[in-house]
């Protein structure tokens, strides 16, 4: 069996995943999110640090964690609503139950309830993302883990 080659790592020693990613261990709270905020590269290391302010910001004493090298945000008792991941051109938003939101965030998914916002280099619409985030912790989450 041919072995895999070592995953490129980061200036912070972090292994980058394909797309760029942070390969960043599971973990619970704060903690574990802003070390995958640090190692998002270039551009969307500040998409994350806006995402993870108005996300605190709009949701009050809200949860946090990392899983598959996503942080994901929750409310205590209603579980998962918002979660996002790096890709090579875009930072791909997850609502988890996207589709009780009005408007829907634009992109489909084969997940019957979440849709996804993709915010690329030029900035995201501050106002409908802070609207999502409020109306996504309204709503009973995704209990996933």
């Amino acid at each position: 069996m041919k072995e895999r080659p070592p995953l490129p790592v980061n200036e912070n020693g972090v292994a980058i995943l394909s797309g760029g990613n942070p390969q960043i261990a599971r973990g619970d709270g704060d903690k574990p999110v802003q070390m995958y905020i640090a190692n998002m590269p270039e551009w969307k290391r500040e998409v994350g640090r806006q995402l993870d302010d108005l996300i605190v910001r709009t949701v009050p004493n809200v949860r946090k964690a990392v899983r598959w090298n996503s942080p994901f945000y929750g409310v205590d008792g209603q579980g998962w609503f918002i979660s996002y991941h790096v890709f090579a051109r875009y930072v791909k938003v997850t609502f988890l139950k996207g589709k009780s939101l009005d408007p829907l965030p634009p992109i489909d998914s084969k997940d019957p309830d979440a849709r996804y916002y993709h915010i690329f280099e030029d900035g995201m619409d501050k106002a409908q993302m802070e609207e999502w985030v409020r109306q996504a912790a309204a709503v009973p989450g995704w209990d996933g883990f």
